[in-house]
């Protein structure tokens, strides 16, 4: 097998049309340094590039994979604003904790860079300056929010105001209560986030780069050329070309990127999606000049014409990879375009939209401390699950599913019986195969297409579909020795088991390969137990990988169960951040209409003792009391069962309504009305005096 990093210039990919390809540029969308990654982030765009990565290299292509951190945009300064940090200091934190992210769920780029660099600022300079010496930009005066108490131009993220569809508080660009898109000037008053104060629009002038000027060759290039797409891709452009294209700012008034480089542009940076795309290639040209021997000039990967280009990212970031950066590259003059752009859905989590403002997420970094070792159990859990036709949802008794029904009652369950079977019987030799059954045939050929199945499949970039089909070699080994029975053979017909257990240990090593792509890390190990370097992805397939005599290494389990415990610890930690953000975003319901002293006085408020209280038969809310009210005592039942346990209450006082008319319910008569107030959650919490008083006292 070819080393990952062996330079093969040659190698011909799989081609429509006839097309030869000498190699392969896979970019991965770049994260935000301004926080950590996610498991959306992951299912939605890492995990699927790193299998499609991993499966070019085990084939012997030649392939670069480019990644690297976002470090410009209005997110990174409102971190800064919000921690009282520079906007420096923000993103040398999390391009730090996101690299090592991606690193432990092995991630394998060949470089990770970012958008701070050196490199890249001279890189994405030059490339606009290109562009406004060939007049390809046009420059435009429009009109901005601004804001008179900062001296500052703000930009859609900056601007809060309230929601013109269902007046919640909304951001410039989207209301995240509705969902809803928005234009900053739709809101009801607008006011800026740094300092609270209400906006003017003010003249301001940008460079633009033309997009209409491009549509015809848009629709020529994408809706004829390219209609292989997902349809959730291709679907998108077609929109967006329907709609006609308008000339879209490639500059903004920020204090934070890179500056614009003409004369005269003082306060202006590059428009952070001008930016940051520039930024696969300017890492690229980093990973080329540190070693030129093994990648050559970095415009063989972006400028030559045998070179495929394949951007990975999720679906708001189609149209930026679809239609603005090729019509950059187009107005440039010298870049291949992208070959394919498999854009993935959403995944939400526990049935909510993942949100990083309101920690509605499981992160990377969190779940290594709370399930280390386990990072193929959650790339196998998002794989089988990835949005890649429509938004999928995670949740967590599902990854406990994945984990216990699939890879340790099927993957592992197989792996272990074969290999303990081996041990048990010929001290971990592989025994010499004999003469072979019709059956055992059935179960070779089953497997024997497995390679051009999964290729398949990769190559069209169904990764779920392709992890199912190596999953299945597994059902197949179950199937065999649940069938073949070896443990009982053994006593009539050893010469038969060996066999067997030949035939289990080639599908074992199977498994091994089919798997490397989309768990590196079980296949290591499951090679580690074989004793084998890796069999290279040539042999999938092959009944001959394991040679008679070879001595196996001691075996382990390859995954373990995982407890019921700790799924209810991720549970509730999601329930602890979900009643958090309900107490943020909780607004008192609006003053009722106004009422005159003489209504309040005809309600006689009283404060009680609670004699004794109890749960009332057959109701899942009331309970029922007996209140000293200083005169008689009364019987009043509450809805409240489900907040309070009765022993709790006895004891206590409590205010009560003592002059509503008694009303029955569940066969019981009520004397009055318990007070309670109703929390942001909707739980019920009795009134109480602070201190202590008579029974029967009147509240007024």
């Amino acid at each position: 097998m070819k080393e990952n990093n062996q330079l093969n210039g040659d190698c011909a990919l799989p081609q429509k049309e006839g097309k030869r390809w000498a190699r392969t540029t896979v970019t991965s969308a770049l994260p935000y340094a301004n926080g950590g990654v996610h498991i959306g982030h992951l299912a939605g765009v890492y995990v699927p590039a790193d299998i499609y990565v991993r499966y070019l290299r085990l084939k012997g292509e030649d392939v670069m994979f480019v990644g690297g951190s976002d470090e410009h945009g209005v997110p990174v300064t409102q971190r800064a604003r919000k921690e009282g940090i520079t906007p420096q200091q923000v993103v040398d934190r999390y391009h730090k904790m996101i690299k090592d992210s991606f690193e432990e769920f092995g991630i394998s780029f060949d470089v990770y860079s970012r958008t701070t660099s050196k490199t890249h600022h001279q890189f994405a300079s030059d490339f606009f300056r290109k562009l406004y010496d060939d007049g390809k930009l046009i420059e435009k005066t429009t009109k901005q929010f601004y804001d008179e108490q900062t001296g500052t131009f703000k930009t859609d993220r900056d601007i809060v105001g309230e929601c013109p569809h269902c007046h919640a508080e909304a951001n410039g660009d989207q209301c995240e209560k509705c969902g809803r898109d928005l234009d900053p000037t739709e809101l009801i008053n607008p006011r800026s986030k740094e300092s609270g104060a209400q906006l003017v629009l003010k003249d301001t002038t940008n460079w633009f780069l033309p997009l209409n000027e491009y549509e015809g060759w848009l629709k020529q290039w994408i809706l004829e050329g390219h209609k292989e797409w997902r349809s959730n891709v291709y679907g998108q452009c077609k929109s967006w070309l329907d709609m006609e294209l308008q000339p879209r700012a490639m500059t903004r008034d920020l204090d934070w990127g890179i500056p614009v480089p003409v004369e005269g542009a003082e306060g202006k940076v590059l428009y952070v999606w001008f930016d940051a795309p520039i930024g696969y290639i300017s890492n690229t040209k980093e990973l080329c000049e540190s070693n030129p021997e093994r990648w050559g000039t970095w415009q063989r990967w972006w400028q030559q014409d045998d070179t495929r280009l394949v951007h990975f990212i999720g679906k708001d970031n189609i149209v930026f990879h679809c239609i603005i950066f090729p019509v950059m590259m187009k107005a440039h003059g010298d870049y291949i375009m992208p070959d394919n752009v498999p854009a993935n859905e959403f995944l939400n989590l526990e049935g909510d939209k993942i949100s990083t403002s309101r920690n509605w997420a499981v992160w990377l970094h969190e779940y290594l401390v709370d399930f280390p070792g386990k990072q193929d159990v959650l790339r196998y859990a998002l794989t089988a699950s990835a949005p890649e036709t429509k938004d999928n949802d995670f949740t967590w008794a599902e990854f406990q599913a994945r984990n216990n029904n699939e890879l340790v009652a099927i993957y592992g369950n197989f792996v272990n019986r074969a290999l303990q079977l081996t041990q048990k019987y010929y001290e971990g030799v592989v025994p010499a195969c004999g003469e072979l059954t019709d059956y055992d045939r059935e179960t070779i050929a089953e497997f024997k297409d497995v390679k051009a199945k999964v290729e398949s499949l990769l190559d069209n970039f169904r990764f779920r579909d392709a992890q199912k089909e190596a999953m299945n070699l597994a059902r197949i080994g179950n199937k065999y020795l649940a069938d073949s029975e070896p443990w009982k053979v053994i006593k009539t017909d050893p010469e038969r088991v060996k066999t067997i257990i030949n035939i289990s240990l080639q599908l074992t090593a199977n498994l091994a390969i089919a798997f490397e792509p989309f768990l590196p890390f079980s296949s290591k190990k499951l090679y580690g137990m074989l004793n084998v370097e890796p069999l290279g992805w040539e042999n999938l397939g092959s009944t001959e990988l394991l040679k008679a005599g070879h001595q196996l290494a001691k075996p382990e389990l390859l995954f373990e169960k995982i407890e019921d415990d700790a799924i209810k610890a991720q549970m509730d930690r999601l329930e602890r951040i979900k009643k958090e953000n309900e107490a943020a975003n909780y607004k008192a319901e609006p003053v009722k209409k106004e009422v005159t002293f003489d209504d309040f006085e005809k309600l006689d408020i009283r404060v009680g003792t609670i004699l004794s209280c109890e749960k009332v038969k057959k109701s899942n809310k009331l309970l029922k009391f007996e209140i000293a009210d200083g005169l008689e005592n009364r019987t009043i039942l509450s809805g409240i069962a489900q907040y309070y346990n009765p022993e709790e209450l006895v004891g206590k006082q409590v205010c009560f309504i003592a002059n509503f008319p008694t009303r029955k319910m569940m066969g019981l008569e009520s004397q009055g009305m318990i007070l309670s107030a109703v929390n942001f959650d909707g739980s019920l919490s009795v009134i109480t005096p602070q201190r202590e008083v008579k029974p029967g006292s009147q509240v007024g």
